[in-house]
């Protein structure tokens, strides 16, 4: 899926919901047996509940990993169910030179065909560049919304904070149409400063839910004209409820924030 067959979509469910599948075998519901078979029984009752609401998927895929081969095939199965009008989401925080890069890139972008990964930018340029060669979306960690995001992310480097500068030295190195970034929900207050930086790509923000963000200061600061925003909740919606009516729950949470975004969207 293309960024401009995302928007279309996001017209069409009147949603910019992203769910996160970060499946944890030790959260799954008590009537699940602590398998992994499990995970993947989850995963399809989840995206089958919450399909109507949400355009688009991330998989964090350490999840996955965890397991080596047999979790990598969970990752695939998982990745086949989504609907082919939803966008996918490879949560993998790569960034390597060289080979390593095109490699990584060529796992998750050619043959598990993602259509988009999460990149770190740290190593530069020519770390982000192999990802950039495949026709799909780069998504670069921008401003994250974790407490040691305090650490490097906010140093000053000029009259810039180094997040400001990542983000508009990264924006040349591609376009609107095949690279995001990444603005944690929490970090809500900067996305108004960040727009100013990159009006027209689009922003992955994690954090609406579990972690506290905010879906109304997120559309009120971060939208643009094509709304420009995949806004993502994990735990929030695939653990509502720890019962057998997990999908349900799930679902109706996912109804619940996409009849919020649909009032920005009108």
């Amino acid at each position: 899926m293309t960024v401009s067959e995302l928007i279309q979509e996001i017209k069409a469910k009147k949603s910019y919901l992203c769910v996160g599948l970060d499946t944890d075998i030790e959260k799954l519901p008590a009537h699940f047996p602590k398998t992994t078979e499990s995970i993947l029984t989850f995963n399809k009752a989840i995206i089958k509940a919450t399909s109507p609401y949400a355009v688009a998927y991330k998989i964090n895929t350490a999840f996955y990993e965890q397991y080596g081969a047999e979790g990598w095939s969970l990752m695939e199965e998982t990745l086949k169910y989504i609907p082919s009008n939803c966008f996918t989401i490879a949560d993998a925080k790569r960034g390597d030179i060289g080979n390593t890069g095109k490699m990584y890139a060529k796992a998750f972008l050619q043959n598990m065909d993602f259509d988009s990964i999460t990149v770190s930018p740290y190593m530069g340029k020519d770390s982000v560049q192999p990802f950039l060669s495949y026709g799909k979306v780069v998504i670069v960690l921008g401003l994250t919304s974790n407490s040691g995001s305090q650490d490097f992310q906010h140093l000053p480097v000029g009259d810039k904070k180094l997040y400001e500068s990542v983000i508009e030295t990264v924006s040349t190195w591609g376009n609107s149409d095949n690279m995001m970034f990444v603005v944690g929900a929490t970090q809500a207050e900067k996305l108004k400063e960040i727009r100013g930086i990159v009006p027209n790509h689009f922003l992955l923000v994690p954090g609406v839910g579990s972690q506290g963000g905010s879906l109304d200061d997120v559309s009120t600061f971060g939208m643009n004209k094509n709304c420009g925003l995949l806004v993502n909740s994990s735990r929030g919606i695939i653990y509502k409820s720890q019962g057998e009516d997990f999908a349900e729950a799930a679902g109706l949470e996912s109804l619940a924030l996409q009849t919020q975004m649909a009032a920005f969207l009108d």
